[in-house]
């Protein structure tokens, strides 16, 4: 077992778990031929990988192999924010990585039971932006605009494609990965697969312009109230945001929403915080590649502050050649 501490971060809360590691030793993985999907995984993250050069994406390691007769490194990853705060205009408090060399279905967390101080929210997974990362049945398993669009989006995570602040770097790669997978599907001239692939971009534009309006609702209810008080009436709140609810659900089944709130809405704030801005971005006559080129200028010490301001300057210098 390998734990990981992401850059900036140097002081952990008592996070207590309960975790069923039956299987946490080295797992000896199937053959290629008992998995005939990671074969064609193969096939395709190699395509796509060539693909994403020509819109300026260097391919990197990640998800370069596939786990059939190897083993997975599977990554479950912690965040957590004080209770009753946002990371709104600053970064979440505390990150942090726990690396198993194992298949993620054989590491079940099952319970998160004690943060004192600090709301907490996790999620495991084997896509990642590091050579570690292998395709897994799992994986091959997935729709494949999902598969496109994790692939795309994590070789944008590379140090030759964006090297930003952990929060600002999230923030830029997820709406570009949704926009290059659905170029992707333009050129390759799939109709079914590139309505698949509009509609999620489409999703993540409402689910960012909704988040933002939640946090800052959310914002007031914790300046006015108790936090047990305050994260039921946000709680409440959810609904009147379906594409973001509807998410939110889906990411934290198993998961007690009262303890996780405020680090799920951080977090989720990193992800989709100019997604809504970028994709409006790639509407003007700039170009993907191009607005893929502009983005690669954000300075690798930004701040939201700075980043904020840098697409402002975007949006205003290409919005002006529209007009």
């Amino acid at each position: 077992m390998n734990v990981f501490f992401h850059r900036g971060q140097i002081c952990l809360a008592p996070v207590c778990l309960i975790m069923s590691l039956n299987a946490c030793g080295l797992i000896e993985r199937p053959d290629a031929q008992s998995e005939p999907n990671l074969g064609k995984t193969a096939s395709l993250i190699e395509e796509v990988k060539s693909f994403g050069r020509t819109l300026g994406i260097e391919p990197t390691g990640a998800l370069s192999r596939t786990s059939a007769g190897d083993r997975a490194l599977s990554m479950l990853w912690f965040w957590l924010q004080k209770a009753g705060t946002l990371a709104v205009t600053v970064p979440m408090d505390i990150r942090m990585a726990v690396g198993f060399d194992a298949a993620k279905e054989r590491v079940p967390v099952e319970q998160v039971y004690r943060v004192d101080g600090y709301s907490v929210y996790y999620r495991q997974g084997n896509e990642y932006a590091d050579p570690r990362s292998a395709a897994t049945p799992s994986f091959a398993a997935q729709g494949v605009v999902r598969r496109v669009t994790v692939i795309l989006h994590e070789d944008l995570h590379g140090d030759e494609n964006f090297d930003l602040p952990w929060n600002i770097e999230e923030a830029v790669v997820t709406p570009l990965g949704a926009l290059a997978a659905v170029e992707y599907f333009k050129r390759k001239e799939e109709a079914e697969n590139l309505g698949r692939a509009q509609a999620a971009l489409n999703e993540g534009r409402q689910i960012s312009r909704e988040l933002a309006e939640l946090a800052r609702e959310a914002e007031n209810i914790f300046r006015g109230a108790a936090v047990d008080e305050a994260k039921e009436k946000i709680l409440g709140l959810l609904t009147r945001y379906p594409a973001y609810y509807s998410m939110f659900q889906r990411q934290t089944a198993g998961q007690h929403a009262a303890t996780i709130l405020e680090a799920k809405l951080s977090h989720d704030l990193a992800y989709f915080r100019y997604f809504h801005a970028i994709a409006t971005l790639a509407e003007t006559p700039i170009g993907l590649k191009a607005l893929i080129a502009e983005l690669k200028q954000l300075p690798r010490d930004s701040t939201l502050s700075s980043a904020d301001k840098f697409l402002l300057s975007l949006s205003a210098k290409y919005s002006a050649t529209t007009n």
